[in-house]
């Protein structure tokens, strides 16, 4: 099995920061790129960014400059360091990893349960 949780969500007024974290464990062999996907009530789950596991990050135009994701390898977690948020950021924001299982050949995406942020005044 393996498993995805996030954490480091909550309420935060527009302009503040919080830091999201995700641990992927479980029978796991090579974790590849990770990233972090949101959704808002109503809206379809959009990507907001991605790492691979040299280091090399992509991000949507609506979080460039705001948003930083980065990943610790050997502790199997990703962060996204989210700053200068506003309420267009509010969403459930998810954690994906692709990799690769024990005893396996081929690779698959994993999700997390999903953490709330709300950007609110």
């Amino acid at each position: 099995q393996v498993q995805l949780v996030e954490s480091g969500g909550g309420l935060v007024q527009p302009g503040g920061s919080l830091r999201l974290s995700c641990v992927a464990s479980g029978r796991i062999r090579t974790i590849y790129a990770m990233a972090w996907y949101r959704q808002a009530p109503g809206n379809q789950r959009d990507l907001v960014a991605t790492i691979t596991s040299g280091g090399a990050t992509n991000y949507a135009d609506s979080v460039k400059g705001r948003f930083t994701i980065s990943r610790d390898n050997a502790k199997n977690t990703v962060y996204l360091q989210m700053n200068s948020l506003n309420p267009e950021d509010t969403a459930v924001y998810y954690c994906n990893a692709n990799l690769l299982k024990t005893f396996t050949t081929r690779r698959s995406d994993y999700w997390g349960q999903g953490t709330q942020v709300t950007v609110s005044s």
